[in-house]
Order: structure tokens, then sequence, then C-alpha cells
């Protein structure tokens, strides 16, 4: 299963708000065996949201959005995704049978738009806080609050998977460029895919489908690179 996520806000491109959602996504998602080829930010504008989420929706199997839900003057993420469908917005009365039944709100509570949804798209309910999310089609739209975003997130994990892999990591005492022989060569005698990501040393992740092949895999790069003596002075 290949997904792409959108993150939507302002706040995001201007480094005012940390892009937390987008790294707990791919985490989760790459725990589920889901492989993500895309992460993209767009700012709380209709028209930049419909034309990412319908260029994705054509391209991958599932495409996430996370922030910009609400009835406030900046949240347009429900509008840029029913554009996108071709759709129109429009309140959700399961939407708001669940926030008065289950939500504890009274009707004079609930500001204008807060269900507000893509035409005949299913809700998703809001544990942690108000406005709910939505799945239209293959599209996912959750909050941009991460706790709001996480617990919804949960309700729908299932909706996601693919084929499990195992990792095991390697530390290297070499510089990343030393290490291309070895790493070209690991891929050549075993089924697995590796990445290198330096600090203050070189961690090799070695990702297989087949746990044994990634043990032996990264067996075989322990023997081959030079890694730190821990019982250097």
């Amino acid at each position: 299963m290949d997904v792409a996520i959108v993150t939507v806000g302002d706040e995001l491109l201007t480094g005012d708000t940390e892009n937390t959602n987008a790294t707990w996504l791919c985490a989760r998602l790459d725990d589920r065996g889901v492989t993500v080829e895309r992460v993209t930010t767009v700012p709380d504008r209709v028209g930049d949201i419909a034309r990412v989420v319908n260029e994705y929706h054509a391209e991958y199997d599932a495409v996430l959005v996370t922030g910009g839900l609400g009835p406030t003057h900046d949240d347009v993420t429900m509008a840029g995704v029913a554009a996108a469908f071709g759709r129109e917005v429009e309140r959700s009365d399961e939407a708001v049978d669940w926030l008065r039944e289950e939500g504890g709100y009274a009707s004079e509570d609930l500001v204008t738009g807060t269900a507000e949804l893509p035409a005949g798209s299913r809700p998703l309910h809001n544990t942690e806080g108000v406005a709910p999310g939505a799945v239209v089609e293959s599209c996912y739209v959750l909050p941009g609050v991460p706790a709001e975003m996480k617990a919804m997130f949960a309700t729908v994990a299932d909706e996601f998977d693919g084929e499990s892999t195992y990792i095991e990591r390697v530390e290297a005492a070499e510089p990343e460029s030393a290490l291309l022989d070895r790493l070209s060569e690991v891929q050549d005698r075993f089924d697995v895919t590796v990445g290198s990501y330096p600090g203050e040393t070189v961690t090799l992740k070695v990702t297989a489908t087949d746990p044994e092949e990634a043990k032996r895999a990264a067996g075989w790069l322990a023997d081959h690179v030079d890694q730190l003596d821990e019982n250097a002075a």
C-alpha cells in the first residue's frame, strides 16, 4: 500500500509550528508495512489543497490530510478536499448527532461550520476535541492538533496495511562516502535495502521482509565495516 501525507497550515510553512504530525504518521504507517511516497505541506488555501489532494488521490492508494479542520476563517481543509472530489461541503447530521450524544455538546454550543463535511463522506469522530474528520473515497482527513490526530488515526489504522518489514542497525565508525562499496555489496548479496544516516557515527539501517535475511545482512555488514571500540578509553 502506497500513501501520501498532506499537512495543511500556514504556521507549518513559516516555522511557527513544527510538523510533528507528518513524522508521527510516517512512523505509524511504516510499522504497518505501508510505504509513504510523499509528504507535502500546503498553505491554508482551498485551491492548493484541492490540487495536491486531487493529484495524490489519482497516484496513490490513500491520502492522509491533517490540519485545518474547524469553523474558523482559516480552517479550509474540508472545502479543499471537497473541491478535489467535485463535491459540496454540507452539514453532516451523523457528526452532529455524535457530538450531541457522545460529546455532550448542545446544539447552541456548536459553532456554525463545525460539522460541515464533503457531501457523502464518512465522518470520523473526534474523541479528543470537537471538529470531526472525514473519509472521502480513499482520502482520510484528520485534525491538526496532535492528540486529536493520533486518536482519530487509531480508529482507521486497520484500514492501512502492507507487507511487514524487519529492521537491523549497524553503527559504522567510517565516513559515509567510504562505505559505498560495502553498501552496494550487501544489497547484491542479500535481499535487503540499506539506508545510511550520518551523525557521530554512521547508522546503517538494514530492512528486509524476512527477519533472518535482515539479521544475516546486518551480520555481514558488522564484519565488514569499522566499528567503535567500546573498550577504548
